[in-house]
């Protein structure tokens, strides 16, 4: 029997991994794919409209190629479906805030991940004394933009809770952590017979408001300012929380599980939905490495499985527990009371 040939391409590619990142990055910074929504340019057109030096353009977009980032068709470049879709600033399908943000912060705090394993504490801003997020709420522009950013990231998996989720017997939810109101909007566009509130510091309330009214879903959006962890929660028939829990620590994720437990009526229903590492911990690399994220980003949050989450809900209260995929690397794990 012949033995496989070993060899390490796997690893140089994975340990090289940041070269192609960062370019991605890079082009997001520089506007190249709203630039290119505009129509498909030849290299030098492109290299002028983004300021560039001539010496390493033409490699830098030919890269993008090879990456399947952008198309090359003769002398001209252009947007690949996916990245005219997603990369283009003026659509609201964009979803480059997220990697904006990677790209201004994750991306050096990263460097730190060494530091963090030893450590256990945070590499962002804490390290020297800065509030990042207190400095985020406090400007209304840059507030908005992230807020945006959030949506464009839970947009798919908005989608699927949309379709997947029983909704015919209930009548209202909160979105727990609503930011722009992404989720809530697409929940509310696909029930017209539901009511939906979203619940957020009161800083948030106008960037809500005005995405509510852009979806003409004013009259059945609305927003409950308020801090989840001071205050209860609304009394809803459903609850959700998406990209919430992952910032907190156990005792943290049980006691906003038990908040939510208290402020349901019988019959109704949570829904967490996060990237969920798989029970195995073998597969959704993206979950476990959101998880390190954590690490670099917070005091005490952290991923977790399916699994670990119906057990929390079962500890809470919740009667009957379920676990369904989403988008992507995406889950929701459902507790009804």
């Amino acid at each position: 029997m012949a033995t496989r040939r070993l060899n390490p391409s796997q690893i140089m590619q994975l340990g090289m991994g940041f070269w192609g990142s960062k370019t991605l990055l890079s082009a997001i910074e520089l506007g190249l794919f709203t630039e290119l929504a505009k129509g498909p340019l030849d290299a030098e057109q492109l290299r002028a409209r983004l300021g560039l030096h001539p010496r390493s353009a033409r490699d830098f977009f030919d890269a993008l190629v090879a990456l399947g980032m952008l198309k090359r068709t003769g002398a001209r470049y252009a947007n690949t479906p996916e990245t005219a879709r997603f990369l283009d600033r003026t659509k609201p399908t964009y979803v480059g805030g997220m990697l904006e943000m990677a790209n201004a912060r994750l991306y050096r705090f990263w460097g730190s991940l060494t530091e963090g394993l030893k450590t256990g504490r945070p590499q962002n801003e804490a390290k020297t004394g800065e509030d990042f997020f207190g400095a985020l709420y406090a400007d209304p522009r840059r507030l908005e933009g992230f807020l945006k950013a959030m949506t464009g990231l839970s947009l798919a998996s908005a989608q699927a809770i949309a379709k997947k989720f029983p909704w015919k017997r209930y009548r209202t939810f909160t979105d727990v952590g609503c930011a722009q109101g992404g989720v809530a909007g697409e929940i509310a566009a696909a029930h017209r017979h539901l009511t939906g509130y979203g619940m957020d510091l009161p800083v948030v309330q106008p960037v809500f408001e005005a995405y509510a009214i852009s979806k003409k879903l004013a009259g059945r959006l609305r927003f409950h300012p308020g801090d989840f962890f001071k205050e209860p929660l609304p009394q809803t028939d459903v609850l959700i929380m998406g990209h919430i829990l992952h910032d907190w620590n156990l005792e943290e994720k049980t006691m906003l599980l038990r908040k939510a437990y208290d402020a349901l009526p019988p019959g109704g229903a949570l829904i967490v939905h996060e990237s969920l590492i798989d029970d195995a911990r073998k597969s959704n690399a993206f979950g476990l490495l959101m998880s390190l994220n954590m690490l670099i980003e917070t005091h005490g949050g952290f991923d977790f499985t399916g699994a670990d989450c119906r057990t929390w809900m079962k500890d809470a209260g919740f009667r009957r527990t379920s676990v369904e995929r989403l988008a992507g690397p995406d889950g929701m794990v459902i507790g009804f009371k």
